[in-house]
């Protein structure tokens, strides 16, 4: 097949371009031929999708929209597989060039700001669908910023969005959080459960690690820096987890963001107080680097207050025999199974106690830990891109013969 992948950005800035730095080699390997077609280089200090891939590639910047999309057409795709433009307009041209297949990483044309929370009175998951009442919460429930024009703009934008979802042929989800997700519109006939790849690179890992009673405890966050993310939770957490344990703890934070400078001066002020706690922070590391950071870690922590679509880097984690802790929010679930391959720690009054506990007992009991990092390992390489390409060609073979039409599906705006 021919096969047009477009995306947003050419730098590696997520899990959608994750999962394409892993997809175009795997594609051309294959025997199929790509092309790679996006808005924007992104940062140059990020990886690149295409590197090492020898393929076709277009920049909407650098070539500007006319000669961009015709540069698309002129290949003559026998599908395009999308995964999400800024533009709304860019991104229904391009479905008139060839049938298409969309692959939602993340809210796409569900939610205002797309984080699918609200702030306040405290942050918490929405499950309510994307409907013209989301801008009566949007104020009351800090769904957003406070500029009435940007929450217009960006509601403007969802909507042309999920209109736009229905002139795919197929949606294509990660877990079964997502799939819920779009069948509130009126999409279940035609959205796909695919999970992620995730691939495996350098030696398997020893599934008999044991440690020294004296030795730390090494705990990881991998992630952005903002309050969706759940660090603060995690720190405050660490108090009861040293004094239940009786261990010391060194936690590594990976990562950046706009509250980075704020969970620094909490670390300090927790290492001052609490005898036994190392807490660092790396900034942002490439890839390779966070299989290091893997190998180096007894347990991956994943605080998200926000409904995370997937949370790939706990696959990620598990495929090094790095069981995870993590609230039971969004799409975790559809992939860390309690007491299997990491402890899933229920929201309540208290979330850092709750959390607190997960983390306990994931480590507590070194026969327990034991077993999790055996499941976090077997779990993990149950996604493998074999099987994900099984699932995800047939799809594409399948949309290459039907002519491209729109599906006359209510969205109901209102």
């Amino acid at each position: 097949m021919r096969i047009a992948v477009i995306n947003h950005s050419n730098a590696v800035v997520g899990g959608a371009e994750t999962y394409l730095r892993q997809l175009l080699p795997a594609l051309v390997k294959a025997g199929h031929e790509l092309a790679f077609w996006h808005e924007l280089e992104g940062n140059a200090e990020r990886e690149s999708v295409t590197e090492g891939c020898d393929i076709s590639t277009w920049c909407f910047a650098q070539f500007g929209e006319e000669k961009a999309l015709a540069a698309l057409a002129s290949w003559e795709p026998d599908v395009i597989y999308t995964h999400g433009l800024h533009s709304a307009a860019l991104e229904a041209a391009t479905q008139h060039l060839a049938p298409s297949v969309f692959f939602a990483h993340n809210y796409y044309g569900s939610c205002i700001s797309g984080a699918k929370t609200f702030s306040s009175p405290v942050t918490r998951p929405c499950d309510l669908p994307f409907s013209w009442k989301c801008l009566v919460h949007y104020y009351p429930r800090r769904c957003g910023g406070l500029n009435p024009s940007t929450m217009v703009r960006d509601y403007r934008r969802q909507r042309e969005r999920l209109a736009l979802l229905n002139n795919y042929h197929t949606i294509l989800v990660a877990g079964d959080h997502m799939s819920g997700e779009y069948e509130k519109y009126g999409l279940a006939d035609c959205v796909r459960v695919i999970a992620y790849p995730i691939a495996m690179i350098g030696d398997p890992v020893s599934h008999n690690r044991v440690r020294a009673r004296d030795e730390k405890l090494r705990l990881l966050f991998l992630g952005r820096m903002d309050r969706l993310k759940g660090g603060d939770v995690l720190l405050e957490a660490l108090p009861s987890i040293i004094s239940v344990l009786e261990r010391p703890i060194r936690l590594t934070l990976a990562g950046d963001g706009p509250l980075r400078a704020l969970w620094e001066q909490r670390a300090v002020q927790l290492m001052s107080e609490i005898e036994g706690l190392e807490v660092q922070f790396t900034g942002w590391l490439k890839a390779e680097r966070h299989r290091e950071l893997f190998q180096e870690s007894d347990l991956l922590v994943l605080p998200s207050l926000w409904p995370e679509p997937f949370g790939l880097v706990g696959l990620e984690a598990g495929l090094r025999g790095v069981p995870t802790a993590a609230f039971s929010v969004g799409g975790i679930p559809d992939w860390l199974k309690d007491g299997v391959n990491g402890v899933l720690a229920e929201e309540g009054p208290s979330r850092s106690a709750s959390l607190a506990a997960a983390i306990i007992r994931c480590l507590r009991d070194d026969d327990f830990y034991q077993e999790l990092r055996h499941g976090a390992a077997e779990e993990a390489r149950r996604f493998d891109m074999a099987t994900h390409l099984s699932l995800l060609l047939p799809v594409l073979e399948q949309a290459s013969v039907v002519a491209h039409k729109t599906k006359p599906v209510q969205i109901g705006f209102g």
